[in-house]
């Protein structure tokens, strides 16, 4: 027989042999965690690199198109401007230009994506952004969905013609065979005083003359 002394003995070392290896154990989990932790916290922070650099490029893409708008009020057109852009490429900017073209049609998307689609010889614009300073009317919609464009990135609203949500919904409408992202807002304080300075100059003009 063995001595109860010795069994006692045995028994508190074995109990705290498995308590270390528990406790390593957990601790290697701690260490995962960790890391995992760690992985997660850099994944979010270059999601957020990402967004921001896209936010960027929209600024910067939607400033020529603003551009465009100011030039086509120096010319007396209604100051709306448009750009199309592929990759980091910028294929076509235009302002409106309906009133020089007696044109109906000549709107500033519409004038960019003939220009864009002639730029890379072929009528469809897979991939491509129309960046327009005001919400595109239902026109400008059809031709934006007709050329296939991904996203549509513009400044201001239009409430009365606006077909990107305001008054229709052409870029996200279940019977049609094509969505267009839609992002909303970009230079928007800019492109709408650029309109209200153009139309309360020409009310004024009108009272005077």
């Amino acid at each position: 027989m063995r001595d109860p002394d010795r069994l006692a003995l045995d028994r508190t070392l074995d109990a705290g042999a498995g308590e270390a290896v528990q406790g390593a154990a957990g601790a290697g989990e701690a260490v995962q965690g960790a890391a995992g932790a760690g992985e997660a916290v850099q994944g979010a922070a270059g999601a957020g690199e990402a967004v921001q650099g896209a936010a960027g490029a929209d600024v910067r893409w939607m400033r020529a198109a603003l551009e465009a708008a100011i030039a086509a009020g120096e010319r007396g057109e209604i100051p709306v401007g448009a750009a199309v852009v592929l990759g980091d490429r910028l294929l076509a900017c235009s302002g409106n230009a309906s009133i020089r073209l007696n044109d109906p049609t000549a709107h500033a998307e519409v004038v960019a994506l003939r220009a864009a689609a002639a730029a890379v010889h072929n009528y469809r614009l897979p991939g491509a952004i129309l960046y327009a300073t005001v919400e595109p009317c239902a026109m400008c919609m059809g031709a934006a969905l007709h050329a296939r464009v991904s996203r549509l990135v513009f400044g201001c609203e239009d409430p009365k013609g606006g077909a990107a949500g305001s008054v229709l919904d052409l870029a996200d409408h279940r019977r049609l065979n094509h969505r267009v992202t839609v992002v909303r807002g970009i230079l928007e304080v800019e492109s709408a005083l650029l309109l209200r300075q153009f139309f309360a100059a020409r009310r004024r003009m009108s009272r005077t003359g």
